[in-house]
């Protein structure tokens, strides 16, 4: 099971560079101020690669949830319990002599 997360989580960072990279170059304004306007790109390509990248890693990111769900209830189970407070019947809060 550790081998599938670890295949799972390395494909969600790979398919999250390709995605982030290909957006940066879709991303006119970034390529003007870079001063790359004069490169020329296939940009209906990286348009489509975009596109396929943000759907796969949509998907990845699922598989990943569900691999580590019981982890994410387990958590979040503990961080919506109240805190817990160890006060004996017959001391007070402020002093800790009897009441």
């Amino acid at each position: 099971m550790q081998v599938v997360r670890y295949c799972v989580d390395l494909s969600m960072g790979i398919v999250f560079l390709i995605c982030f990279v290909t957006g940066l170059f879709k991303f006119t304004l970034l390529m003007r101020m870079l001063g790359l306007t004069g490169v020329v790109m296939p940009l209906a390509l990286m348009s489509d690669i975009h596109d396929w990248s943000g759907v796969i890693l949509g998907i990845v990111i699922a598989v990943h949830l569900i691999l580590n769900s019981r982890w994410i209830l387990s958590m979040t189970k503990k961080m919506l319990e109240a805190p817990k407070v160890h006060n004996n019947e017959n001391t007070s809060q402020f002093d800790g002599k009897k009441a």
